[in-house]
């Protein structure tokens, strides 16, 4: 039997499944890794740590099966963002989360003075973030040469992923990766020399985009019998594809952290790569041997994080679990409301300055109201 090792790192936690050819899962071992939250608006990770458990996981399910792995696919939270020293392969600073919103400024200064439709949840800000911060942290130490000058590497947690099972042999990405980041052309042919030149990010940063799958695009070097790596996807699009919405129309909302809503659009690329007037983003859903298949994705910024919100933060229950056992205390909400912009309103609205709202309670309301709200 083909034995696939699957790695799935999402925003709070990652995976690693051992699957057979006949889609069933033998093997899975699950490890929390939160975000940390230094600031209100600010999300941040360890990307070392990151690809640390990854492969520590990875082992773990490799060793309980018992068996050679046949090939390995990644599939990842996506746009979050990490920049490493290309010699070294230790990173320069934290990995930023896609739910970051500190660049929001950077994204308004881009729209007004060069008519970029940016978002603070693509990498584009982000690794340009990281360079200002490079750049002046080298500056209070009274040290020479810019960021931009040094030989670095940017990616998201697929690239990341990709370069340490490698050994640092491979810096690439997917196009399922590539158009969530705000830096690929818009018929996804490349990046666009245009919005680097405008953020000041270099081209040799930027990790060569190879198709989803189809082929070995590096070899899993820090496994045992350096297993193939042949594909890559984005969370969202693998759902997208691993829910059969292959054709035009079919669609998906995955609800995790974040909520979102896919719609397979087909093969004619969109006219353009930035949010449209309802909100919602133009993304590829898969590459195979060079052809693009595209789809229409909308973004809810918070979805089970507000239940994470319920759980470490009001302390109104000891699990996410729970929620469903105390939404069902209760028959509605009585009229209380809530609005769940925790990190701002995305789809249609896309108003990071909204703040989550709790309105229409009474005295006579329960944690149970609360949480059906």
């Amino acid at each position: 039997m083909t034995a696939l090792l699957v790695i799935d790192v999402g925003t709070t936690g990652l995976r690693a499944a051992m699957v057979g050819d006949d889609g069933r899962i033998h093997q899975l071992d699950h490890r929390p890794f939160p975000p940390t939250t230094p600031f209100p608006g600010l999300v941040e990770f360890d990307a070392a740590a990151m690809s640390d458990l990854v492969l520590d996981a990875a082992r773990s399910v490799v060793a309980a099966s018992g068996q050679a792995v046949d090939a390995v696919g990644i599939t990842n939270q996506r746009a979050s963002t990490i920049v490493w020293d290309r010699r070294t392969g230790v990173p320069v600073g934290p990995g930023l989360g896609w739910q970051d919103l500190r660049t929001v400024n950077e994204c308004i200064t881009a729209g007004a003075e060069h008519g970029l439709t940016l978002a603070p949840n693509q990498s584009a800000t982000k690794i340009a973030w990281l360079l200002d911060s490079i750049d002046a942290g080298t500056a209070e130490r009274g040290g020479d040469g810019g960021a931009r000058e040094r030989d670095l590497c940017f990616g998201t947690v697929d690239s990341w992923l990709v370069w340490v099972l490698s050994r640092g042999e491979r810096h690439i990405t997917d196009p399922t990766n590539a158009s969530v980041t705000g830096l690929m052309r818009a018929d996804g042919s490349g990046w666009d020399e245009t919005v680097c030149d405008v953020l000041r990010i270099p081209m040799s940063m930027l990790p060569e985009i190879v198709d989803t799958a189809g082929g070995t695009v590096a070899d899993a070097a820090l496994l045992d019998g350096t297993p193939p790596i042949t594909a890559l996807a984005g969370d969202q699009q693998a759902s997208l594809v691993g829910q059969g919405c292959v054709r035009v129309g079919l669609t998906k909302i995955t609800f995790g952290t974040g909520g979102m809503l896919d719609v397979c659009s087909g093969h004619d690329a969109p006219e353009r790569s930035c949010r449209s007037e309802h909100g919602t983003f133009p993304i590829v859903a898969w590459s195979l041997e060079g052809r693009r298949t595209w789809a229409r994705e909308a973004i809810m910024l918070a979805a089970g994080s507000n239940v994470d919100w319920l759980v470490e933060d009001l302390g109104l229950f000891h699990d996410s679990a729970d929620s469903a056992e105390m939404a069902t205390r209760c028959e509605t909400s009585e009229g209380t409301m809530y609005v769940p912009a925790l990190l701002g309103l995305g789809t249609p609205y896309w108003d990071y300055g909204a703040r989550g709202t709790l309105v229409g309670m009474t005295r006579g309301t329960t944690a149970a109201h609360v949480t059906r709200a």
